[in-house]
């Protein structure tokens, strides 16, 4: 709109409500009901009020759900079905919190709230402080993957904290029946919804951790609204869940109800059937495996079978070919061989010394004749043989008695006998001159009949 002086009263209307629907497209607002009225149109007129103002609503019938399936703050399903709209229960002095748009109602002139939803201020806290608590645990790292552990596969042991006579721990026992291959369940009791509940919940979770017998701690509750699960939303109770030595699971509630219990346990459950679902394998699973075993232990016998059975079979094969008997067979058969061999080698060798026998034999009648003569003929050689050794035997002996005079003179012994005497060094050596003896060197004198030590004098005299 363009400036100018002087409005229309439809004109400033249309500005304001145009100017206030931009600002507040949509708002939550807080207050007390007062002038309920309901006309026969089905809409809904009401104001919210506070201290210190006061606020004009209509809640047009076509906003008007007729039931509420879901929570419009948290967007939790209502597994219990649908929950009657808020305006068929209004009245006045119920404070509630509104969700809508702001405008002007031209024909009087006044603003006023077109509520779309309306929550009462009641349970919104509860939502409100739910999602205090969930950031701050958060921000503490109570909800952190990284410090949750897993559950015992099939544990024989559990401790279960929940209301014995509720229907939670009766769907849970009735699943477990069906489940792993047999446990035993201890029942913590405790209370599950109103003020005392969080205490007796933190005092069973302490009791079933100081019996230290139990594998895998559970919390089991059915679902309810959120007044109803508050009790698990308790601060202290997610601390003694999150600092538990033992490894908790918890079944609160169905699949859309979330409270800190669930955020802050090693594992959560969409119900309690789910829970036990969780601790224990199907029974049939069990059965299964158990048959796939059997059927793979049978093929494995089968196939150790069949090689055990070619393995006698080629032992027997080994042990019929390699046989005593046959080996013995076979040697008989060699030595009869071999005896036959030498057999036959024996007649020929006789044989032949038959037939050079007979050879000899025939010789021998020749022989006297031939003796004869080689009898004069070996006289003559000895004849000559001795003749020719006298004869060397006397030119040896010539000459042996021309050389011994001559040996005579180069024997360095003999001088020793007219006087002479040798002189040697320690060492071995013969000393030749004086220079070749220093003052003091001990020396061998030997001569004819002995030796001597001596020791070389200062005083050496060369000779004349």
């Amino acid at each position: 709109m363009k400036d100018k002086a002087i409005y229309s009263v439809s004109e400033i209307t249309a500005a304001i409500r145009q100017t206030m629907e931009g600002v507040f497209p949509f708002v939550w607002v807080r207050g007390q009901v007062t002038g309920v009225s309901r006309p026969l149109s089905g809409h809904l007129y009401f104001s919210l009020r506070d201290e210190g103002a006061s606020l004009a609503a209509v809640w047009f019938k076509g906003n008007q759900k007729q039931g509420e399936r879901f929570d419009p703050l948290t967007g939790e399903i209502f597994e219990d079905g649908p929950k009657p709209c808020l305006a068929l229960s209004l009245e006045d002095g119920q404070e509630i919190l509104c969700a809508g748009r702001l405008s002007v109602y031209p024909m009087r002139g006044t603003y006023q709230l077109l509520v779309e939803m309306a929550h009462a201020v009641g349970e919104g806290q509860l939502h409100l402080e739910f999602e205090r608590l969930k950031n701050k645990l958060a921000l503490a790292g109570y909800f952190s993957q990284e410090r949750k552990r897993p559950l015992p596969p099939n544990p024989c042991r559990v401790a279960v904290i929940t209301a014995p006579g509720g229907a939670a721990i009766h769907d849970f026992l009735r699943i477990a029946e069906t489940r792993g291959l047999g446990a035993e369940i201890r029942i913590y009791p405790a209370l599950v919804q109103g003020e005392q509940a969080p205490a007796l919940l933190r005092e069973q979770l302490a009791r079933a951790l100081a019996d230290q017998w139990a594998e895998v701690v559970v919390f089991l509750r059915g679902g309810g609204s959120i007044e109803d699960l508050w009790a698990f939303n308790d601060e202290y109770l997610a601390g003694a869940i999150k600092d538990s030595p033992v490894p908790v699971l918890a079944g609160i509630g169905h699949e859309v109800d979330f409270t800190l219990a669930d955020m802050t346990a090693d594992l959560r459950a969409v119900t309690p059937s789910h829970a036990a679902q969780l601790l224990w394998a199907d029974r049939r699973e069990f059965a299964a495996f158990l048959g796939n075993c059997l059927g793979r232990l049978d093929r494995a016998m089968a196939r150790q079978k069949e090689q055990r059975e070619r393995g006698v079979r080629e032992m027997a094969r080994i042990i019929a070919a390699h046989a005593p008997h046959l080996r013995l067979e076979a040697w008989e058969r060699q030595l009869r061989t071999a005896s036959d061999r030498l057999l036959l080698a024996s007649d020929r060798a006789l044989q032949r010394r038959q037939t050079q026998w007979q050879s000899l034999d025939r010789a021998s009648a020749t022989m006297p004749a031939g003796l004869a003569t080689m009898a004069a003929h070996l006289e003559r050689l000895e004849h000559r043989l001795s003749f020719g050794c006298e004869k060397a035997l006397a030119r040896a002996t010539m000459r042996l008695e021309r050389t011994l005079p001559a040996l005579a003179a180069l024997d360095p012994m003999a001088p020793l006998q007219r006087g002479y005497s040798l002189v040697y060094k320690a060492g071995g050596p013969l000393v030749h001159s004086i220079s070749e003896a220093q003052p003091g060197e001990a020396l061998l004198v030997r001569m004819a009949d002995g030796s001597l030590r001596v020791t070389v004098d200062e005083d050496r005299q060369p000779a004349p």
